[in-house]
């Protein structure tokens, strides 16, 4: 009878936001009957009995096509949510471990918690005389030297495997030399900043591998990308099989594309995307739909979980806010492994999630899945929206926001449901990257002529840069070593550009509340700032970017604040360059520098500004890749001085919104900058950067679409209803100079211009 009630009650959710032109388009997503096959008759009979035992007679068809793969070659399987992936490489692997006590597998996964949830799977799956244990930050120093010796199959991270494992091989001998298997799950992650660390790490670990006698075979799931092959053989520097065919049945899901109403037609203003998202949580938990809320920003999941309370309090519910809780990235683990379990548990009604819970872990079985605001891929999206509908039909909802590309996508519905997969981008050989790595490698063993194979065949090149910066020195053998007695892997950090972070500390407890990027600090903890964690609100008293400490005492205000940031681009090189449409265009090698100089405090309710206060914090640079481009003079000659500084700026706005429709990208990972004259160039001047040290290929890849970059950006602007541009056109959430100045029609002039 519940069934039928929340059933209804999802029914006239979705009839209330028809009424009121919320729900903008629907989808459908019909159920899949799915192909199994037999288990294959030549299992070793421990396995067919484990399977036998957690319910398992029969194969997807995919699974027994993944295990034939594997038998003879690397192999990467790309099949949707809950398709079963996990057993894809569970079967070669454990049964390779039953027939030989000496292999061994190393099982690599993107967040502990996913390797936490495996290690329950394979707990029921393997059999006794296969030992399997987790090697992660989290394990106790005195059990790892047992695991080192009796381990035979291995689950752990890039991060652990980084620097854990690899700079102490010799520990590891034994391991490595009975390496036959290296599982990474969840590839698609790996992709940006994060995946161009992760594939040197792999071929480091290839190159130990070899060393010690071994060959081992990869075997990679993904979720569906375009270029799957192509993703694995940059990660693995190997050539792998596609399994693409999924053969797991469906349940179906109900998608709904949902816009926020518009309040101020003259400003383009609407409500919230994180209001729409809370009362609509708060409605599908009164009527016990279990429900995932994904944000990519940890603010707006904090803000989100706030808002949710206040609305179950408006609606006489108050004691179900206990069953919704927010997750992200700066917990501790004691506290993300609370919230799965009561998740999974059912104790919890709902979670409102970072990207951290978009992955597979089992979290029980979940009715709906909100996704508010475009994540920055279609990938993405669908890992999200596939978390919802995995035993019976289920309800996706893509709530959008002020965003222009969310606007974007709500002018053209059919475009953004319809719209394909996009390519992971990665870039191994990123320089500042690689040559970090290089080194990391040359301490874990002297680097030597037979490393092509694993390094690539310009490495040397690279060797003697090093050589001649210090960081390497060459033996009289040809060989290259590390140059003193330092840690080379201690100083990469795989996630972020910085490797370390600022611990968050309750002033007055003493206590430690969560930590942030050092990276992110000057812009999240800055003194003054609002702070938000667990659902509170903390206000920063102090941070000593030294030591990596911010002092917090909680904030019961009525404002959050935002930081205004100047930055400066000088180019270092140019790489490559062309003409492009109605200007000239470059490509190469820039030092950006930022300096956070001031903040915003803003009121919650009107978000008007209350006041900006003067910060004097130290200035951050870094050097990347970047696209750049001269506008032809006849473009902005009857241009006056304001309209041009607005006009550049509008402009850069749009294209850094639209670059993510070009490269699998999200516009947090891409900077800009616009001035009316830039002293290299000594013109007016528009750069778009990779907003990571070195770059990963994303100014790389606008540079090649430049055209269709500069056509996308002109339909976005010009056919936004706005008068004189907003959130939904040329203004930015992440603007350092608090969206100023801005002028919409001369935006659309410059690039109508530029492509005529």
């Amino acid at each position: 009878m519940t069934r039928v009630v929340t059933l209804e009650r999802w029914a006239t959710l979705l009839d209330a936001a028809r009424g009121d032109e919320r729900l903008v388009a629907e989808s459908f997503e019909r159920e899949g009957r799915g192909r199994s096959a037999k288990l294959p008759a030549d299992l070793p009979a421990t396995l067919a009995e484990a399977l036998g035992r957690v319910g398992i007679k029969r194969l997807h068809s995919h699974q027994l096509a993944a295990l034939r793969a594997a038998r003879r070659r690397d192999a990467i399987v790309t099949t949707g949510t809950a398709s079963g992936k996990s057993l894809c490489f569970n079967l070669p692997v454990l049964e390779d471990l039953i027939a030989d006590p000496k292999a061994r597998a190393l099982y690599l996964y993107p967040t502990k918690a996913l390797a936490q949830d495996q290690a329950r799977k394979l707990s029921e799956l393997a059999p006794r005389d296969v030992r399997f244990a987790i090697y992660d930050g989290d394990t106790p120093r005195e059990e790892r030297p047992a695991i080192r010796r009796t381990a035979s199959l291995l689950l752990s991270n890039p991060d652990m495997l980084h620097m854990g494992i690899l700079p102490r091989s010799r520990d590891w001998a034994p391991f490595l030399a009975g390496l036959k298997w290296i599982v990474l799950d969840e590839a698609h992650v790996y992709r940006g900043v994060f995946g161009s660390h992760v594939a040197n790490v792999l071929r480091r670990l290839r190159r130990l591998a070899v060393a010690h006698g071994a060959d081992p075979r990869f075997i990679l799931t993904s979720a569906t990308i375009a270029n799957p092959s192509e993703l694995a053989e940059r990660l693995t520097g190997k050539e792998l099989e596609l399994i693409s065919e999924d053969g797991s049945p469906s349940a179906g899901r109900h998608i709904a594309m949902w816009n926020p109403p518009l309040l101020d037609e003259r400003t383009g203003r609407r409500r919230s995307a994180l209001s729409e998202a809370a009362d609509l949580l708060a409605d599908l938990v009164i009527s016990g739909v279990r429900t995932i809320c994904f944000l990519r920003s940890r603010r707006g999941i904090e803000l989100i979980r706030r808002f949710t309370e206040l609305r179950l309090n408006e609606l006489g519910r108050p004691e179900l806010a206990e069953r919704v809780a927010p997750y992200r990235a700066g917990y501790t683990p004691a506290q993300r492994r609370d919230i799965e379990r009561r998740l999974a548990d059912g104790e919890l009604l709902a979670v409102v999630a970072t990207n951290a819970l978009e992955l597979g872990i089992d979290i029980g079985s979940l009715d709906a899945a909100i996704c508010v605001s475009f994540p920055g891929t279609v990938a993405s999206l669908r890992q999200m929206w596939g978390r919802a509908g995995r035993e019976r039909r289920g309800l996706a909802v893509y709530i959008a926001g002020q965003d222009a590309l969310d606007q974007f996508f709500c002018r053209h519905p059919d475009e953004f449901l319809d719209r394909p997969v996009e390519s992971a981008i990665l870039d191994h050989e990123s320089e500042q990257i690689y040559m970090q790595h290089l080194v990391a490698a040359a301490y874990e063993r002297p680097l030597s002529p037979e490393d092509s194979e694993f390094l690539g065949p310009r490495w040397q090149g690279w060797a003697d840069r090093l050589v001649t910066e210090g960081e390497l020195r060459r033996f009289n053998d040809g060989r290259y070593g590390p140059r003193g007695p330092g840690y080379p892997a201690g100083d990469i950090s795989l996630r972020s550009s910085s490797a370390d972070n600022v611990a968050v500390v309750e002033r007055d407890a003493g206590e430690l509340i969560g930590t942030v990027e050092a990276e992110r600090a000057l812009y999240t903890l800055h003194p003054g700032a609002v702070y938000l964690h667990m659902g509170r609100s903390y206000e920063v008293h102090e941070l000593d970017f030294e030591v990596r400490r911010a002092l917090v005492t909680p904030f019961t205000g009525d404002w959050y604040t935002q930081p205004k940031s100047e930055t400066d681009v000088f180019v270092e090189r140019i790489l490559d360059s062309r003409p492009g449409p109605g200007c000239e265009l470059f490509f190469g090698t820039v030092s950006v520098s930022q300096q956070v100089i001031a903040y915003q405090r803003k009121s919650v309710a009107e978000h008007e500004v209350v006041d900006l206060i003067s910060l004097d914090l130290p200035e951050q640079s870094f050097l990347t890749q970047a696209l750049w481009y001269v506008p032809e003079d006849d473009a902005l000659a009857e241009m006056p001085l304001d309209m041009l500084l607005g006009s550049l700026h509008a402009a850069e706005h749009s294209q850094i919104a639209v670059l993510p429709l070009i490269a699998m990208c999200d516009r947090w990972d891409i900077g800009g900058l616009s001035t009316n004259v830039h002293p290299q160039t000594g013109a007016p001047t528009i750069f778009i950067y990779d907003g990571h040290p070195g770059g990963v290929g994303i100014a790389r890849h606008g540079f090649r679409e430049f055209e269709r970059l500069v056509g996308d950006a002109l339909r976005l602007v010009a056919e936004c209803p706005c008068e004189a541009g907003c959130p939904s056109c040329v203004q930015s959430p992440k603007c350092g100079n608090l969206n100023e100045p801005l002028h919409k029609a001369g935006a659309v002039e410059l690039m109508g211009q530029m492509l005529d």
